[in-house]
């Protein structure tokens, strides 16, 4: 088995959905993840909150720099991720598959160098 990131591919200038709309995705997403519980491959899900809520940390000399915000803008950004443990890429494809169905984003399926 190997450890895969399943990300979710969030456009910067998108709109937010609305009330419903959200209710029906986490429904969705609830559904999802009690189906990688039950196949045995789910590890850990999360949202992540704006990138502008994100503290960069840069080695600098012997000093480590502390900045607010984003690292760069960009179009997109990782709006949450999934870590599943798969036996294979295509395993990983399929849960990858029912994810952006699930969520109507892109999902971005990426497999760790090395995971314990």
């Amino acid at each position: 088995m190997a450890h895969y990131l399943l990300s979710v591919v969030t456009p910067s200038d998108g709109e937010m959905p609305s009330e419903d709309e959200m209710n029906v995705i986490m429904g969705n997403v609830a559904k999802l993840q009690a189906d990688m519980q039950e196949a045995g491959v789910w590890v850990f899900s999360g949202g992540l909150e704006a990138p502008d809520t994100a503290t960069v940390l840069r080695r600098s000399g012997d000093d480590v720099l502390v900045t607010d915000g984003p690292f760069v803008e960009l179009k997109e950004y990782v709006g949450g991720l999934t870590i599943i443990d798969a036996p294979d890429l295509d395993a990983a494809l399929h849960w990858g598959r029912r994810s952006t169905e699930a969520v109507g984003l892109p999902i971005e399926v990426r497999p760790f160098h090395w995971a314990p």
